[in-house]
């Protein structure tokens, strides 16, 4: 009770030092109301908890500036300012606030025009210190609240209040990099003017609701790093304005709906590390100014998806790594896909040769075709091969080979296949329809008789022969 009222006498002690400081010139210079200032006063006792602040800055939004705060002229009052912003971070103050920071509805709710509140590192993951969790009371429909910003704040743990929905006005809400826990409210998806929703790095579960289909302006979705599992909701086709969706690191499984082709704005989609199963729907091929498309580590389990990623004709980024692909890399796919700079198609089980058109893409800078079962000779032109240099990665597939002195030292090094031979006995060979072996063990005895069998092959059948019949006299006493 002492130290409420010695918060209290020290708070009206620090307003009265403001008005006192601005009496002379209140007339020819605007003035933040009384009010406003008092609850500038407590959130500045909450989060820094520095006692000499109100004595170096009694006039926050004027003479002694503060730059985490920022003022504006009342639009029907020339002589009032309004308190709009409020920001904490490591730009502002180090550490952003103090051990024990709070969040206090009552000092927060004093500030009825605030249009951005962002909070950057102020609640660490202390043991010491109590967990902070946002008041529900916090968010009511009387807010002027366009941004709000929580990021980085281990700290800051609880459920993610339904309330914030009472903030119509609210354009970016991000709560990146925080410990909250719980599903996502579906009542969020009453924030018909969200453009922006990004809920990553937290410890969300449950499944997406449906009611963000009705998130009408919503122009970027982030909830990558959480555990959120289930399906994606086909209301998610209904976010025409998407630009980026970023699902990535969850336990979402399924299949990606049909509905997703309706995203024709889309330019960044990443559904990577998740349970996703193929085929992908056709209807993706309409993604016409999709740009990064990242799918690696689902099970997606078909062929290369040509028709779909064939269609993209923007794309600059596809990542297919590790989706248990199988089949050939189709030869015409890629072709009309201009302006890709990275193409990762390792950690799956594709067969046959490596197409040399690959190298026909003009911005082509990182080729991973590693961890497969591909074949044949590598007829990648040497241009292409010097310009990737360690970029082109097909390690790890053993039944490649390099043509003799197609490639320098240093290029057939990393590329870790061995040197071909051709079928007829003599080098070279792989190119123009002429089948290779690889050669095996480090003398390089290799195959014999053209396109006949292996001597160890010949043996073989001779010795299965042998047991055969030595089997049939046996039992049946020949």
């Amino acid at each position: 009770m002492a130290a409420s009222l010695t918060m209290i006498s020290f708070l009206h002690a620090a307003v009265a030092v403001a008005v006192a400081t601005t009496a002379g010139d209140a007339a020819a210079q605007a003035q933040l109301p009384r009010s406003e200032l008092e609850a500038i006063f407590r959130v500045m006792a909450d989060l820094l908890g520095d006692p000499t602040w109100p004595q170096l800055h009694p006039r926050p939004c004027t003479d002694t500036p503060w730059p985490g705060l920022q003022c504006e002229l009342a639009p029907d009052d020339g002589r009032r300012l309004r308190a709009t912003r409020l920001h904490f971070g490591p730009d502002v103050a180090t550490p952003p606030c103090r051990p024990g920071a709070r969040l206090a509805s009552p000092a927060l709710l004093g500030l009825p025009h605030l249009k951005t509140l962002s909070l950057l590192g102020c609640f660490v993951d202390d043991q010491a210190a109590a967990a902070v969790e946002l008041p529900p009371e916090l968010f009511t429909n009387t807010s002027s609240l366009e941004q709000l910003v929580l990021k980085s704040n281990p700290g800051l743990t609880g459920p993610i209040p339904a309330t914030l929905s009472d903030l119509r006005s609210l354009r970016v809400l991000s709560l990146s990099q925080n410990g909250f826990r719980g599903e996502i409210p579906p009542e969020l998806g009453r924030l018909a003017a969200l453009q922006q929703l990004d809920l990553s790095y937290n410890n969300l579960t449950g499944e997406i609701p449906e009611e963000i289909g009705a998130m009408a302006s919503l122009s970027i979705l982030d909830l990558s790093w959480n555990s959120i599992a289930g399906e994606m909701p086909a209301a998610l086709g209904n976010l025409r304005m998407l630009k980026k969706a970023d699902l990535s690191y969850n336990r979402l499984a399924g299949r990606v709906p049909a509905e997703v082709g309706s995203l024709r704005e889309l330019v960044f989609l990443d559904l990577s590390y998740n349970e996703l199963a193929g085929p992908l729907p056709a209807s993706m091929a309409g993604l016409g100014k999709l740009q990064y498309l990242l799918l690696q580590d689902n099970p997606i389990g078909t062929a290369v998806p040509a028709a779909v990623v064939g269609s993209l004709r923007r794309l600059q980024v596809l990542g297919l790594s590790g989706c248990n692909l199988t089949g050939p890399i189709p030869r015409g796919t890629f072709a009309a896909l201009g302006s890709l700079t990275a193409l990762s198609l390792d950690r799956n089980r594709l067969d046959g040769p490596i197409p040399a058109s690959l190298a026909a893409l003009p911005h082509l800078g990182q080729l991973n075709l590693s961890q497969n079962r591909l074949a044949g000779e590598i007829a990648l032109p040497t241009e292409f091969v010097e310009r990737l240099g360690r970029r082109l990665d097909v390690r790890g597939n053993d039944e490649l080979c390099v043509g003799r002195g197609r490639y320098g030292g240093a290029q057939a090094s990393y590329l870790g296949a061995p040197p071909c031979v051709a079928a007829g006995g003599g080098s070279g060979g792989g190119i123009g329809g002429t089948s290779s072996l690889q050669v095996e063990g480090s003398t390089g005895a290799a195959a014999m008789a053209g396109r006949g069998l292996r001597i160890h092959e010949v043996v073989g059948m001779i010795g299965g022969l042998v047991c055969h019949l030595l089997v049939l006299f046996l039992v049946f006493d020949l």
